[in-house]
């Protein structure tokens, strides 16, 4: 798989440059404060890379970013073919719209909140599953780059009482996301009643020529769309759960009180 012939590479090179630059494990791990132990199941495969030990590597091996490069390509190949067109179009919007009946969506999830929700699915390996952690947390960083999308997120007010000790983290990054000037976010109350958001969860990005890409998800995989018909059908129920979610003010009240609900009493 190109996955784990990424990851091989990295290991490989990770141990190369260590040894190019006359350091033992030992040594590496006590300046990138790793235990040697831990450096040896980096280099041996045991142990998946992640980003603060590739940023760490490039620190102390003066690498000029290589390995956070590189991991960050790894990240972008291990993801589905399916959803890879939804993810260029992500990168590059002007606009982006996000809908999800049941979850916060993804590009405002925090990091426990986000494994969490992947480790849904029990048969997932563990490494898999940090694997699309790192690889989310990723897809954020458009949020801060030097021209932002627009993001609007709707989100129905019942995946703000889910969860535990971790939502309380999740809806104070809410709070946060909600002070930038380009992110909007907005509640459906549950008093709202049934809308045609309950049909399922909906994205959709404006691309800088100005057309749209939409993005479906169902229980096995997600299907990004761009015929025309399907793209004025996904805009108009955008609209309708929009039109039924309370403006941001209320919103971002009903979340400041869904917050204080989970904090511990």
């Amino acid at each position: 798989m190109e996955s784990e012939r990424a990851a091989d590479l990295i290991r490989v090179q990770l141990r190369r440059q260590r040894a190019l630059a006359g350091m033992s494990q030992e040594e590496f791990g006590r300046r990138a404060n790793y235990s040697a132990s831990t450096v040896s199941a980096v280099e041996t495969g045991t142990r998946m890379t992640d980003l603060p030990y590739a940023c760490r590597a490039d620190e102390i091996l003066e690498t000029g970013g290589l390995f956070e490069s590189l991991l960050r390509l790894a990240h972008r190949d291990e993801q589905p073919a399916w959803f890879k067109p939804w993810l260029e179009a992500e990168a590059v919007a002007r606009q982006l719209r996000y809908f999800h009946p049941n979850l916060i969506p993804g590009l405002l999830q925090t990091e426990n909140y986000a494994r969490t929700v992947l480790r849904f699915d029990d048969t997932r390996p563990e490494f898999e599953v940090e694997q699309q952690v790192s690889a989310r947390l990723e897809r954020q960083k458009i949020l801060t780059r030097d021209r932002p999308p627009q993001v609007v997120a709707v989100i129905n007010e019942g995946a703000l009482r889910l969860g535990d000790a971790i939502m309380a983290e999740q809806l104070a990054h809410l709070l946060r996301m909600a002070e930038l000037p380009y992110l909007h976010i907005h509640v459906i109350p549950t008093a709202a009643g049934l809308h045609v958001g309950l049909s399922g969860p909906l994205a959709l990005a404006m691309i800088p020529d100005g057309g749209w890409v939409g993005y479906l998800e169902n229980q096995l995989a997600g299907d990004p769309v761009n015929a025309e018909e399907e793209i004025v059908t996904l805009q108009t129920r955008w609209e309708c759960v929009r039109g039924v979610a309370l403006p941001q003010a209320s919103s971002v009240a009903l979340i400041k009180e869904a917050e204080y609900l989970h904090e511990p009493q």
